[in-house]
């Protein structure tokens, strides 16, 4: 993911196909990607999105930012880094480079390769870096509101001058005020500043240079467009120039309900990312529908969420490589806070239903089948499987939640004179494991005297749906991270467009705002420590584990890499080819 903001909301995990066509005659390489070549096949990757549609071009807009999207988005918009299957923040050469030339101030000086254009032959230039910029700057505003709806905000004060070089040029330094220790993932290209520029009525210079000056009024029908302009109808793409692509893909094609095509970009500059197949086909599959049609042949490479009958399924096929791994991805349970909410002002009633949550059954029931060393995750910005995780949550978390306790819970419930109960729990929906959980969370609490509601939603996540509305009083959903360092601050600190249930707690801002200007580890460690703790005495939420990670390919299909971080088994999918 960009170094747009903290992590993406995994509202069930992208399940990626790789359909069965027969390939011209090509050379192969086996490696990430080849200059000039693999085998040109059509692929079809299916991701399973339940009822969420393709959210469409934009992905930075609060209601299209998750790993839906990210999933097609990837494979045509790209930037300046990317993760590799480790975690591992590797420096994108196909775009260009970056060099850190000064520590103190912090001064990054990128540059753009001379060749790298957009698909429609525009060259990618400075001025793509300023409006990348400018989408994540609020203080570009009218009237008290930031001109940009974007889900990253704060980079105007990170960086407050932006890009400095000739906005039609190939190379900028950017200032930070404050050290960042993840300005290796920071968003320096996103959108095509040409394409908001001429529906803005500007030329791109005028439009980076306004941007630059902070120049609102002038700006103000190019934030409009990009605010909505990419937006269309279910099934409908933009117009074709509307939607360039900086990456191996261009999107040619939506069927609602059913996929997304993509389609190599003919004008591809690079090398380790160039598209290996004429045709990437993005179909939108059910969970558990997936193993079925990888069987079938109807779809070759898969990434669902996995239970215990996935497993199962893929393990008793021929012709088919299973991978499992460890994930960054991880299952909670949010709050809501919103004024006039059930728990939104009472800690005794949140640690009522805390104590009654049975944490450790689920991990029994449904993911230690799938990773017998599945552990209870008992903190949020570091995993069971990490160096850190024990000094953590030994200095942040003790045990009070880890043994289900109906007596406690119900004489909370007691003292609290609440006298409506209901407690809808909130998720996309169809997602058979969080049915599945909601259901063991309804067997336990309900003895205490809760009612738990299965508020499952296939609108959960809209714009305009659930989450947006607050018609949940507590949210089951995953965060798909990468290991950032400061990313959680956009999910836990006041205010942050990724604080969905407006929790705010002065301790756990103050931390945020040390760690994120520390390159010290161990400062970062102590804040992050301190965050941890203060999450839990305050029971923001209930971490509950670190998804398993299972995916599926027919055995012909080369280049499959899985990966532990939110970019899934598709990360990589420009690569992909079929054995010879």
């Amino acid at each position: 993911m960009r170094r747009i903001t903290a992590a993406v909301a995994a509202s069930a995990a992208a399940a990626l196909v790789f359909s069965a066509c027969a390939p011209p005659e090509a050379g192969t390489d086996g490696d990430n990607g080849s200059e000039g070549g693999g085998s040109t096949v059509s692929q079809s990757i299916s991701l399973t999105r339940g009822a969420v549609e393709f959210a469409g071009y934009n992905g930075r807009i609060p209601s299209t930012y998750n790993t839906y999207n990210s999933v097609i988005l990837d494979q045509v918009l790209i930037g300046f880094s990317y993760f590799g299957p480790e975690g591992e923040i590797e420096m994108n050469t196909d775009l260009g480079s970056y060099e850190l030339v000064s520590d103190d101030p912090m001064v990054i000086e990128y540059t753009i390769n001379d060749n790298a254009v957009w698909s429609d032959g525009t060259p990618i230039t400075v001025a793509d870096s300023v409006l990348a910029w400018g989408t994540q700057n609020p203080n570009l505003e009218l009237d008290g509101e930031p001109l940009f709806n974007s889900v990253s905000v704060g980079l105007g004060d990170e960086v407050p001058a932006g890009p400095q070089g000739d906005v039609d040029g190939k190379s900028f330094t950017v200032e930070y005020a404050d050290p960042n220790p993840d300005w290796r993932l920071q968003t320096w290209l996103s959108e095509p500043a040409h394409i908001v520029a001429e529906q803005a009525g500007m030329s791109t210079t005028e439009l980076a240079e306004a941007i630059l000056a902070g120049d609102s009024d002038a700006i103000a029908d190019a934030a409009e467009f990009w605010n909505t302009g990419w937006n269309s109808a279910t099934g409908t793409l933009p117009d074709a120039e509307l939607i360039p692509a900086s990456g191996p893909y261009t999107i040619t094609s939506w069927a609602a309900g059913e996929s997304v095509t993509l389609t190599a970009n003919e004008s591809y500059y690079g090398s380790d990312f160039g598209p290996q197949n004429d045709e990437l086909i993005v179909r939108f599959v059910a969970d558990d529908a997936m193993p079925q049609a990888l069987d079938n042949g109807d779809v070759n490479v898969i990434g669902p969420q996995p239970t215990v009958d996935t497993l199962a399924q893929l393990s008793a096929m021929d012709g088919v490589t299973t991978y499992q791994r460890d994930t960054l991805t991880w299952e909670h349970l949010d709050f809501n806070f919103i004024d006039g909410g059930l728990f939104a002002d009472d800690l005794e009633l949140r640690e009522a239903f805390a104590l009654c949550v049975p944490r450790q059954q689920i991990i029994d029931t449904l993911i230690a089948p799938i990773n017998p060393d599945a552990q209870v995750m008992n903190a949020r910005e570091v995993f069971p499987f990490q160096d850190d995780y024990a000094e953590v949550t030994d200095f942040s978390y003790d045990g009070r939640y880890d043994e289900v306790d109906i007596d406690a819970s119900a004489a909370l419930l007691d003292a609290s004179g609440a006298d409506n109960l209901d407690v809808r729990i909130g998720y996309q929906a169809p997602n058979p494991r969080r049915s599945e959980q909601v259901e063991l969370i309804k067997a336990s609490c309900d003895q205490a005297g809760f009612n738990i509601i299965d508020g499952g939603s296939e609108e959960f996540f809209a714009e305009g749906g659930v989450m947006d509305r607050g018609d949940y009083e507590v949210a089951l959903f995953a965060w798909a991270g990468s290991g950032q360092i400061t990313s959680g601050e956009n999910i836990y600190a006041t205010g942050k467009p990724q604080n969905f249930g407006k929790y705010s707690n002065e301790t756990v801002d103050e931390a945020w705002s040390k760690l994120i200007v520390s390159l010290d580890e161990d400062v970062q460690l102590e804040q992050t420590k301190i965050i941890e703790k203060e999450l839990w005495d305050s029971l923001h939420g209930i971490p509950l584990f670190a998804h398993p990670g299972v995916d599926a390919a027919a055995s012909d299909i080369e280049n499959v890499i899985p990966t532990a971080t939110q970019g899934g088994i598709s990360w990589n999918a420009y690569a992909w080819h079929r054995a010879e």
